[in-house]
């Protein structure tokens, strides 16, 4: 290779390490300006709202939230293991529709649960008034568990958000070692035992993930905690922003609350740091089960049902009854709006998550380095944060630009379907990321060394090989960001633009008005969209051992 060809060769390697780190870096720093904007907030001086929240309320906030999170993870971790494991290593009557069946909850929004159960368990209720109707009994001559309070968060978020558990502990369950159960069986263990000692500590860092899972979406609820009394940091940050009108306020329990989740994801990752969780086996094998006979099938069945119920079918059943009794007056021209601003924002909001993952994920495999790598991840810390924190940060950021740059530029920003846009892509990003690079980590390196060494530039390798080949995943990406974003309650209402309103919001506003009849038709339309996903994501757990079609091996119980 000549002096000339050298250069050249090497003039091009710089450009297209420069381009692709120059590119992941801008995105980096873009994703991730409204969660810096609201840290700065931490060198900001205290001000006389702030003082105020410290010497009255903050202290409830605290307390609430730190409560609300460890009762619905304990409860979680509870439902989600012992069902994944009765789905994952028994047999019994109905075990293959309810491993798709327990995500269902997954699928309503915890919101929407809430005003299902303050219609169906509050005074006014069908179950009290029968109550009082048949006993002869007025209100307040009986005791009544009231459901707009801390111990009813916790159990809605806990029948809503289990699924995360159950669906990590589950695909860990799939995956053991028939080699560790063959050896436990021939000591003698029995199938509880062999859950307790060994199933149990071998899926115990997908239970934690699925713990913190629980947990941050415990801390980032804005609807359910709003709409039955409990005050929480969310709930104090709308206040602040809408009801004290002071920004630096707002953000600053912001970064409180932010705190807290990252305190979360690293005691995490401290927990498990230098723990290994080795078990060797043929992995081709398919999993032996253990089959209940008698009664204990009908426990099992009895006990899978219990959440699927709580957490779904009486939700979805009460919908159901409202939505006959008022789709005569709900069903009309507005309601046609609302499902065409929601459709268009979500479907908008997922091609952009999508194609801007590609790039990231492609960064990535063109300049595996430690620099892209921190930055590819970095864009996707937003899905560990509340809706609410990103929607401050982005407003704070929209506003500031509007008072420095001309006034075309409010068209664009703050109160705008771009900044309402953008605020979903960062809370939303991580989702079609971590999708996008699993499928494009499928494609070997010597597909692309292949194309180029026949002349192909990169946006053409992109789009011939990478793209058909990950059609699948990207698919996934796609419906997963779509629904999330037809689900997300406390972003939208925050940065929508004036008089316009989603699915969720009308939902949302019916419902704190006590209509709820009338809020139950959009609330169906969430929860029929959302199972789509829901049973994507059930079908890949499980197929996520390999030779699931073999013929299993049984143990009867007695």
């Amino acid at each position: 290779m000549n002096l000339a060809a050298a250069h050249n060769w090497a003039h091009r390697r710089f450009f297209r390490w420069n381009s692709w780190i120059t590119g992941s870096a801008l995105l980096a720093f873009i994703i991730s300006l409204p969660l810096l904007t609201i840290i700065s907030f931490l060198f900001a001086p205290a001000g006389e709202v702030w003082q105020h929240l410290a010497d009255t309320v903050l202290k409830d906030y605290v307390r609430n939230s730190i409560v609300l999170m460890l009762g619905v993870g304990a409860i979680s971790v509870f439902l989600g293991v012992t069902t994944a494991w009765l789905t994952s290593m028994c047999d019994f009557n109905g075990r293959k529709t309810l491993e798709w069946a327990l995500l269902l909850p997954l699928a309503a929004p915890a919101y929407i649960v809430a005003f299902t159960y303050a219609g169906l368990l509050d005074p006014a209720g069908i179950i009290q008034t029968s109550l009082r109707e048949l006993f002869g009994w007025e209100y307040g001559d009986y005791w009544f568990p009231e459901i707009r309070s801390i111990p009813g968060a916790i159990l809605i978020l806990s029948l809503v958000l289990y699924p995360y558990v159950y669906m990590l502990a589950r695909a860990a369950f799939l995956s053991q070692s028939v080699c560790v159960l063959e050896v436990s069986r021939s000591l003698g263990c029995g199938p509880w035992r062999t859950f307790i000692t060994i199933a149990l500590p071998l899926a115990r860092p997908a239970i934690a993930a699925g713990l913190t899972l629980v947990s941050m979406e415990a801390l980032a609820d804005y609807g359910t905690v709003q709409f039955l009394g409990v005050s929480t940091f969310t709930t104090g940050i709308f206040r602040t922003w809408f009801g004290l009108g002071d920004t630096a306020a707002a953000a600053q329990l912001a970064t409180l609350l932010m705190g807290f989740i990252f305190a979360l994801v690293l005691l995490e990752r401290v927990s498990r740091r230098g723990a290994r969780y080795y078990h060797t086996s043929n992995k081709y094998s398919r999993l032996p089960r253990y089959v209940l006979k008698n009664s204990r099938q009908w426990l099992a069945l009895i006990y899978c049902m219990l959440p699927l119920t709580l957490g779904f079918l009486i939700p979805l059943g009460q919908l159901l009854l409202w939505a006959v009794e008022t789709y005569d007056k709900m069903l009309n021209t507005q309601f046609i709006f609302l499902v065409w601003n929601s459709l268009w924002l979500a479907g908008a909001t997922a091609l952009i998550a999508v194609a801007v993952a590609v790039f990231l994920s492609y960064a990535q495999r063109q300049q595996p380095t430690f620099s892209v790598r921190m930055l590819v991840k970095l864009t996707g810390m937003g899905y560990a944060v509340p809706g609410a924190v990103i929607a401050v940060g982005v407003m704070i950021i929209a506003g500031w630009l509007d008072n420095r740059i001309t006034s075309w530029s409010t068209l664009m920003l703050s109160g705008s379907f771009t900044a309402l846009i953008f605020t979903y892509l960062v809370r939303f990003l991580s989702i079609s990321l971590q999708n996008v690079d699993a499928g494009l980590s499928k494609v070997k390196p010597s597909m692309d060394d292949a194309a180029k060494a026949l002349g192909h530039p990169t946006l053409q390798v992109i789009k011939n090989i990478h793209l058909p080949i990950m059609r699948g995943t990207i698919l996934t990406a796609l419906l997963l960001v779509f629904v999330d974003v037809l689900k997300e309650l406390p972003a939208t209402l925050v940065m929508r633009p004036f008089n316009f309103n989603t699915l969720a919001v009308r939902t949302y506003e019916l419902a704190s008005d006590e209509r709820l009849a009338d809020a139950s038709t959009a609330g169906l339309a969430i929860v029929l969209t959302g199972i789509i996903p829901v049973i994507l994501l059930s079908r890949s757990i499980s197929r996520s051992r390999p030779g699931q079609t073999a013929v299993p091996k049984k143990y009867v119980t007695a």
